[in-house]
C-alpha cells in the first residue's frame, strides 16, 4: 500500500511540475508577435528541407499547427507532398479499446491524399485544419485495415512533433519533450513500437523530431527544466527556429 501512495504523490508532483512549465511557456509564448513566429517558421522549413533525415523519409508526419504559439507547418506539408512523400497528419478519436487503465481518447496518423485534400480541411475549435471523420475509412492509416491501401503494413519513417516545452538532460543523453498533457505521442508511439516489432521491422524504428520556436527550448537553469516520467518518450533531434539542430549528447 506504502508504494501505490508513494507512486500517486509523484506522479501528482510530476504532474504539478509539468503544469508549472506549460503555465510559464503560455505567458512566454503569448509576448510572440505573429511575425517572429512566421520568420522562425520560415526558418525551421528551408533547416528540415535539406535535413537528411527528411530528404530520405518516405512516409512522414506531421502535426498541422494551432495559429499561434508554435512553429506553422504548412510550408512542410506542401514541401513534403510536392516531394511525392506519403504525408500523414493525427487523428483523434475514441479508443476502440475500453479499459480504465487506457485512454478514453487517442491519436492515429492518417494520409492525406494530395494538395487539394490538405486545401479542403476545415479548422476544430483550436483552428487546426482537422480531417472530416467520415473520410477516415477511405483512407490509408498507421492503425487500419487490413484494407486496399495496406493500412495493417503501414509504418512511419520519421514523425516530426510539436509540444510546449523542450531541454536536453546531459546526464541521460536525452533530448526531452513536454507536450500538452494528453499523452497522445506517447500513446501513439508505444503503439507504433509494437507493430513494428510484430512486423519485424524494429531495425528501423521511427525517427521522432521535435520542431520547436526558439523560446520554447529551456536552456538554461534558470528557465527551468523538462519534467519527465517513465511513458515520456525522448527525442532523437529537435529543430529550432533559429537553425540549430539540436541532437541528443552522449550519456554522462
Amino acid at each position: 500500500m506504502s508504494g501505490m501512495v508513494e507512486d500517486t504523490s509523484a506522479m501528482a508532483s510530476l504532474n504539478a511540475a509539468k503544469q508549472q512549465i506549460r503555465s510559464a511557456m503560455k505567458n512566454k509564448l503569448g509576448a510572440l508577435s505573429h511575425e517572429a513566429v512566421k520568420s522562425q517558421s520560415s526558418v525551421v522549413f528551408n533547416t528540415l528541407r535539406n535535413f537528411q533525415p527528411y530528404v530520405d523519409a518516405k512516409r512522414v508526419s506531421v502535426f498541422l499547427s494551432m495559429p499561434t504559439g508554435e512553429i506553422q507547418t504548412d510550408g512542410i506539408v506542401r514541401h513534403a507532398l510536392e516531394s511525392g512523400k506519403e504525408v500523414f497528419i493525427p487523428y483523434l478519436h475514441k479508443n476502440p479499446l475500453a479499459s480504465p487503465n487506457l485512454p478514453a481518447r487517442v491519436m492515429d496518423m492518417v494520409r492525406l491524399k494530395d494538395l487539394h485534400d490538405y486545401e479542403s480541411l476545415k479548422p476544430d475549435r483550436w483552428g487546426i485544419p482537422s480531417i472530416d471523420p467520415a473520410t477516415v475509412h477511405e483512407r490509408q492509416r498507421v492503425f487500419g485495415g487490413p484494407d486496399a491501401h495496406h493500412s495493417d503494413q503501414t509504418l512511419l519513417d520519421l514523425i516530426l512533433m510539436p509540444g510546449v516545452a523542450f531541454d536536453i538532460d546531459p546526464e541521460a543523453g536525452a533530448i526531452r519533450r513536454l507536450g500538452h498533457g494528453k499523452g497522445f505521442y506517447d500513446y501513439f508511439i508505444n503503439r507504433h513500437n509494437q507493430k513494428s516489432v510484430e512486423l519485424g521491422k524494429q531495425e528501423t524504428p521511427v525517427l521522432l523530431y521535435g520542431l520547436a520556436l526558439s523560446e520554447q527550448f529551456l536552456s538554461s537553469p534558470s528557465e527551468g527544466s523538462v519534467p519527465v516520467g517513465r511513458h515520456d518518450q525522448p527525442l532523437d533531434g529537435l529543430i529550432l527556429g533559429n537553425g540549430e539542430i539540436k541532437s541528443p549528447p552522449a550519456p554522462k
